[in-house]
């Protein structure tokens, strides 16, 4: 039985123990598990060397009782370019603190993407593209990500492109409504079109995590 714990993580969740034991070894398991993905170090053990993307960096400025306080947001998406991708924002005092936040959120958020060869066009084997079409909205912005067929290569903004890219994706189209010169929303509209595409296949699917928890399930 293998055992993860080689770096000295020490697994508080069920499902972290789970994977340290050996019980649940690849990332599809402990999605399908049930369980509630709340450990980053967790997901390093299972998907060992994922590429991050800082797609975005605004200095937000609020107004309190003690003066003006100023926090970054960076906005992150993390994948494994083979089928798994996670995003998320991350507020923080310091620019590096905030995106080491990001990413370690994002993690939390990872989801497997069911790729295929969807397109009429295509006579592919090889899951390169999506399966079938989806669609994804955050704020204004509306995503339409369409498979197509090999040889196309991602018809998409560099934002829109960075995530379809971490996520494993080759030959898409896609089409984008809305404010899309805002960063935020089109990447997360595009990280909810992939996850629709997700829950499609896999009605069952753990609530997205808003922070990094670490309490025992």
């Amino acid at each position: 039985m293998s055992n993860y714990n080689d770096d000295g993580w020490e697994p508080v969740t069920r499902l972290g123990r789970k994977v340290q034991e050996g019980e649940i070894d690849d990332m599809e398991t402990a999605l399908n598990s049930g369980l509630p993905l709340k450990e980053p170090e967790l997901v390093d053990q299972l998907l060992p060397g994922l590429d991050d993307e800082v797609l975005d960096i605004n200095m937000v400025q609020r107004m309190t009782d003690s003066g003006r306080r100023v926090k970054f947001r960076c906005v992150v998406v993390v994948g494994n370019r083979d089928g798994y991708v996670g995003y998320a924002e991350g507020r923080d005092d310091q620019v590096g603190s905030a995106i080491q936040k990001a990413i370690g959120i994002a993690k939390l958020n990872m989801i497997k993407v069911p790729r295929g060869s969807g397109s009429w066009e295509d006579r592919s084997d090889r899951p390169h593209s999506l399966a079938r079409r989806t669609s994804g909205k955050a704020g204004s912005v509306e995503v339409d990500v369409i498979p197509a067929p090999e040889g196309l290569g991602l018809a998409a903004s560099d934002t829109v492109r960075h995530v379809l890219e971490l996520a494993g994706l080759e030959n898409v189209w896609t089409k984008s409504h809305g404010n899309t010169r805002t960063t935020v929303n089109l990447a997360k509209a595009t990280f909810n079109a992939l996850e629709n595409a997700s829950q499609s296949r896999q009605p069952q699917q753990r609530g997205r995590q808003d922070e990094a928890e670490v309490a025992d399930q």
